[in-house]
């Protein structure tokens, strides 16, 4: 299975949050004894981290998995574009699947 493209629209100085169901044929796919990461990088071959997504798979079974970012990883970024991807991976590190990829905008914040 290859990553799916999926672009982002995130407001500067606010929570984020999005869920997606990783799905096989249509069916959920049954995530126990994994776990999800993803990170914000200023283009994707930088080495610099611009954040980290908090990411969970609350119910392993039906398929679903959490993204966020809290207002305050948001607030210290400038404004504009950035690049993320989003991966699931087994505790021993034996399998490593990157579910999406994409373009973040950062939309820049007014009020403070």
């Amino acid at each position: 299975m290859s990553a799916a493209r999926y672009d982002l629209v995130i407001d500067q100085g606010s929570d984020f949050a999005i869920e997606f169901t990783v799905s096989t044929s249509g069916v959920a796919k049954n995530l126990t004894g994994y776990s999800a990461r993803a990170q914000l990088r200023p283009s994707k071959s930088s080495s610099s981290l611009s954040a980290t997504f908090t990411c969970g798979i609350p119910t392993p079974t039906n398929g679903k998995v959490t993204m966020a970012l809290p207002y305050s990883a948001s607030t210290g970024l400038t404004a504009g574009r950035f690049f993320y991807d989003l991966e699931i991976y087994t505790s021993n590190g034996s399998l490593v699947s990157r579910l999406l990829y994409g373009e973040v905008t950062l939309t820049q914040e007014v009020t403070r």
